[in-house]
């Protein structure tokens, strides 16, 4: 799932794939509960890293897809998983006017996970370079720019011990169709369903193409892409799940030494 840097063709990934699992979704599932607790310990030691040791190391999951690809979806799968209280979640809608005022990554920066935290962006700075481009909401000589700026950004968050995990979720536009009108077949789904989505489907080609400049130039040691499948719901669930067990390995979080005697304490608490 992790690119390989050069040009990226979306078209020659299929979207029903699954890469590095083998099983079927009863596997998926399987696989997915036993992860569970692991994650949540490392999520708690990365926490508590934060809170009682000073550190500063978190993470960052960007979440990027076409309509119904399953960004919610992973947010209540996925980060369900972990404590709320350790979590930042935050979905980027269309910019208010305030947010207008400022540089595009203005928005971006405010909602930045601080210390100890799992951050979800559901949606992100890239729309800047998508639907922006996509519907010449600014003009190209701005848009263009924006590339270079985003990658000093996400630098500056690894720098500042941000591990930054990038996630596209690759839907079929056959998928998406079926997704859309399961929605409008069932009518506790209306809240759900945006006439605008049937609007965008018209230029998917140019939204393949937009992600596909997003992916090559944008990805990066600092921030890297993974491009996931996402016509099978339990497999997206299943490779999240693993990317993120993953980069926690990695991360090793520990719990922080107490700065006190123990004994001392417990003979304390005793004799009272």
């Amino acid at each position: 799932m992790r690119l390989t840097g050069g040009p990226v063709d979306l078209t020659a990934i299929d979207p029903r794939a699954t890469p590095g699992f083998c099983g079927d979704k009863a596997d998926a599932l399987a696989d997915i509960a036993a992860m569970g607790p692991r994650l949540a310990e490392f999520q708690e030691k990365l926490y508590a890293q934060a809170v009682a040791g000073g550190a500063r190391r978190r993470v960052l999951l960007v979440v990027q897809g076409m309509d119904t690809s399953g960004k919610g979806g992973t947010v209540k799968h996925v980060i369900g998983q972990f404590n709320p209280s350790g979590c930042h979640i935050h979905a980027f809608k269309a910019p208010t006017e305030e947010e207008l005022g400022h540089p595009f990554l203005w928005r971006i920066r405010n909602q930045v996970p601080g210390p100890g935290l799992i951050g979800v962006f559901d949606r992100s700075h890239y729309e800047d370079v998508l639907i922006a481009r996509v519907r010449n909401l600014v003009p190209r000589q701005v848009w263009s720019r924006r590339y270079t700026a985003i990658n000093r950004f996400e630098q500056g968050l690894a720098t500042d011990e941000v591990s930054v995990v990038k996630i596209f979720l690759h839907i079929s536009p056959e998928e998406q169709k079926e997704r859309l009108l399961a929605r409008l077949d069932n009518p506790d789904k209306h809240w759900k369903f945006n006439p605008a989505d049937i609007d965008e489907r018209s230029v998917w080609p140019d939204y393949r193409a937009a992600y596909q400049v997003a992916l090559e130039k944008c990805d990066t040691d600092a921030a890297p892409w993974y491009v996931v499948p996402a016509d099978r719901k339990w497999y997206r669930n299943w490779a999240i799940s693993r990317l993120l067990l993953e980069h926690l390995i990695e991360l090793d979080p520990r719990y922080p030494a107490g700065t006190f005697d123990v004994e001392a304490e417990r003979k304390r608490l005793l004799d009272t």
